[in-house]
């Protein structure tokens, strides 16, 4: 009984090696054959540094609370004293002022200076005849950033019509000293803001397209190119051809599964060194987590892309299937635009879709710098997910 459960033990181990033997034997040929295509090395090495810099760029400068913007307030002669408590009132909503004061000075730092603010000859004692007076904002900006800038500029004009106003009824003299005065009353109404944790701004520019992009990546190239490979080898008698050879189906599937794992993870790779290289993506404290989430998601993708190679009847199936799931997973996850700035309804639903729960766990890393901690739900919900759909798979797996 003894020599029997040795050699039933030798079987099972004997059987488990012939298996990984085969999966590295599958894994390694379907590696160098997908890298081989030229789409896959498009969408795998091309096309990731194109998007992190077009997106990043673009969002670079939304929500940025680094350096201030500057303004070049333009004082003709004779503007009088309400000009400079209008610097101090655009100080106070965020804006860094400099005056040109009609020395010239205008003609160098209009090429600095991309907000400029024209106010009127005798603009103080415009506003305190009570005349019509017009202020001109100029910006190249485009879309929120230029109606940021309004706002911003038009709660300082009208902050100082109020002190105007409010000194006249006082029956002073509306003078420098009297609007210094109103400046220093406590104010009826403060607002108190605390942040809620270590940071509270949504990530923007690098930080958010660079790992969105990834995560979208990855998914759009295992559903396209890990899915179609399958269908063709399958069409072309490929697969029965394989499963005449002397390999056990276990090994096969997990070669399969593990191909495209592989090539998820080059992919992943070249994404973080181009990112750090090219454009200073740091990564956060906590690398060892990010990089454990990532293979997660590396694994579950891989698991996603065979099973639809699995369901496809068609290379066409595949590929429309494939673009429209990838695009939109990646738009509900957060992939396409920070999740923080939607709707409420929808950062839930994000949390129940693999792509938003990967970029909440790299937000938190990344960005929020929560701790390794707060991302150890996000890779086990990756994990389980990668071995749903890796059951699935190798129960649909087949060679004909």
């Amino acid at each position: 009984p003894c020599r029997c459960g040795g050699s039933d033990a030798a079987s099972r181990s004997a059987d488990v090696g012939a298996a990984l033997r085969s999966a590295w034997f599958v894994a390694s040929r379907d590696v160098r054959h997908m890298l081989r295509q030229r789409e896959t090395l498009l969408w795998t090495f091309v096309m990731p540094p194109v998007f992190f810099f077009f997106i990043g760029t673009i969002t670079a400068g939304f929500g940025d609370e680094g350096t201030p913007p500057r303004l070049l307030l333009e004082t003709p002669p004779g503007a009088g004293f309400l000009a400079g408590e209008l610097v101090r009132m655009l100080e106070q909503q965020g804006f860094e002022v400099r005056q040109d004061g009609g020395d010239g000075a205008k003609q160098t730092q209009q090429t600095e200076d991309s907000r400029r603010l024209a106010l009127p000859a005798a603009f103080t004692d415009s506003v305190l005849a009570g005349r019509r007076v017009t202020v001109r904002l100029t910006t190249p900006e485009e879309g929120t950033d230029r109606d940021y800038d309004r706002l911003r500029v038009a709660r300082a004009v009208y902050g100082l019509v109020g002190d105007v106003a409010l000194a006249a009824e006082s029956g002073r003299p509306v003078n420098a000293a009297e609007l210094s005065r109103i400046a220093s009353l406590p104010r009826t109404l403060n607002l108190n803001v605390t942040e809620a944790g270590r940071r509270t701004r949504v990530p923007t520019g690098f930080e958010q397209s660079i790992p969105g992009t990834m995560v979208m990546f990855t998914l759009l190239v295992m559903l396209t190119s890990g899915a179609i490979l399958l269908v063709i080898e399958r069409q072309q008698g490929l697969l029965r051809r394989l499963a005449s050879a002397p390999l056990p189906r276990g090994g096969i599937v997990l070669g399969k599964w593990a191909g495209r794992m592989a090539l998820g993870l080059v992919q992943i790779a070249f994404a973080m060194l181009a990112g750090t290289l090219l454009f200073r993506m740091r990564w956060g404290p906590d690398l060892t987590m990010l990089l454990l989430v990532l293979v997660a998601w590396a694994a579950l993708a891989a698991a996603l892309g065979l099973l639809l190679g699995n369901l496809a009847r068609s290379e066409g199936q595949a590929t429309a299937v494939g673009v429209l799931a990838s695009n939109v997973l990646a738009a509900l996850g957060g992939c396409w635009w920070p999740i923080e700035i939607t709707p409420a309804w929808m950062q839930r639903l994000a949390l129940f879709l693999p792509t938003g729960i990967t970029m909440d766990a790299l937000h938190r890393l990344v960005s929020f710098e929560s701790g390794a901690a707060s991302a150890l739900p996000h890779v086990i919900a990756l994990a389980l997910g990668a071995a749903a759909a890796g059951f699935a798979a190798t129960r649909t797996f087949r060679f004909q």
